[in-house]
């Protein structure tokens, strides 16, 4: 059972191989998914107070120290609070709709190097599986703005459809610059390419591609000031407006966990992960465990790319729609299509980073 740690197989020894595999696998699931879902909550507290202290607001400060067990209230709040079927609607669907937003949210995260050395599944396609699991988040909010017979909710999801399907194609293409700098579509691959220090990860080369890529990916997510899928003045609140409960949870929870995968995603990509950006600096003195990768690293980028979220909601106003749709197929996918042929070029004549890529 290689994909089994030794201790753990041996543990366990007189249970069948394949029990032992599923028993490894559920425990390294809930090792993820609960400081996951934590990072979740407190960013929701760190949102508010962010926010707060850009517009001149206090923020939530009144349960537990500082405010920090707001995010708890609210869960609370939630779990008590009825779930309400519309008696029109489709009740099954009504119902899966949530967990289909959800699934593909949490299910990614098995193919993300965390740490050296650290991965769920270390499978050499995993950007084609993160592209998967992305196309099908969508099926959640057209579900939910179906399975609800309510024209409010059909509407907003007609607008996020078409809002994911154009931003995700420049994703798709910005990823494929990635892939062809890293040659390989194998995310531990992907961070090894950018070994050597900041000035070989991706981002140096392919600063279009980063800026189309994490615009993109906060139009993924519906967040300000792509939120016009919740236009609470026209649309009341989008897909999930018949939604109460912890069935509503889900959809606010698979909101929040898409935000720290595409942070960590960006941060992957084009900032080498957990790679440290002193690595390589022999030239002057820097101690070892700063120039060492850890998932310090990863969590700081990560962390930037969140507070940029938080940012762009406290500053800029909700576009329209046709500027939201004009931004993502006349400007976003040229600026992809006209870099990879850049990058193309680059690599061509051995310039930069591809300086070292064997003749063939």
């Amino acid at each position: 059972m290689k994909m089994v740690p030794d201790l753990v197989a041996n543990l366990l020894s007189f249970l069948p191989e394949s029990l032992v595999v599923t028993i490894w696998y559920a425990v390294l699931a809930v090792l993820i998914f609960v400081p996951l879902i934590i990072t979740m909550a407190m960013l929701t507290y760190a949102e508010r107070r962010v926010i707060g202290s850009m517009q001149a607001r206090i923020g939530p400060n009144r349960v537990g120290p500082f405010g920090l067990l707001q995010p708890f209230a609210d869960v609370l709040k939630l779990v008590v609070k009825e779930i309400v079927i519309p008696s029109s609607s489709s009740k099954f669907l009504f119902l899966l709709a949530p967990l289909l937003a959800l699934t593909p949210a949490l299910a990614a995260w098995a193919v993300i190097p965390l740490w050296p050395g650290f991965v769920v599944a270390d499978i050499n396609a995993g950007v084609l599986y993160l592209l998967a699991l992305s196309s099908t988040g969508v099926y959640g909010v057209i579900l939910a703005g179906w399975a609800t017979n309510s024209k409010y909710a059909f509407l907003g999801a007609m607008r996020a459809a078409a809002q994911m399907v154009a931003y995700e194609i420049a994703m798709g293409f910005a990823v494929v610059g990635v892939i062809m700098a890293s040659r390989s579509l194998n995310l531990g691959d992907i961070i090894h390419g950018q070994q050597g220090g900041f000035l070989n990860w991706y981002c140096v080369w392919l600063l279009p591609l980063l800026v189309v890529y994490f615009i993109s990916g906060v139009a993924e997510t519906n967040r300000a000031p792509f939120d016009v899928v919740e236009g609470e003045s026209e649309i009341v609140a989008g897909c999930h407006v018949e939604y109460s409960g912890m069935a509503f949870a889900l959809f606010f929870v698979a909101e929040y966990i898409n935000m720290i995968l595409i942070s960590a995603l960006t941060s992957l990509f084009f900032l080498g992960g957990w790679l440290s950006p002193f690595e390589g600096w022999t030239w002057v003195w820097v101690p070892e465990f700063v120039r060492a990768p850890h998932f310090i690293w990863f969590f700081a980028k990560m962390s930037f790319f969140l507070f940029c979220y938080l940012w762009f909601r406290a500053t800029f106003p909700r576009y329209r729609y046709d500027q939201i749709m004009r931004l993502g197929w006349k400007i976003f996918i040229p600026v992809t299509l006209v870099w990879i042929v850049v990058e193309s070029v680059l690599m061509l004549y051995r310039v930069g980073p591809w300086s070292t890529i064997a003749g063939g």
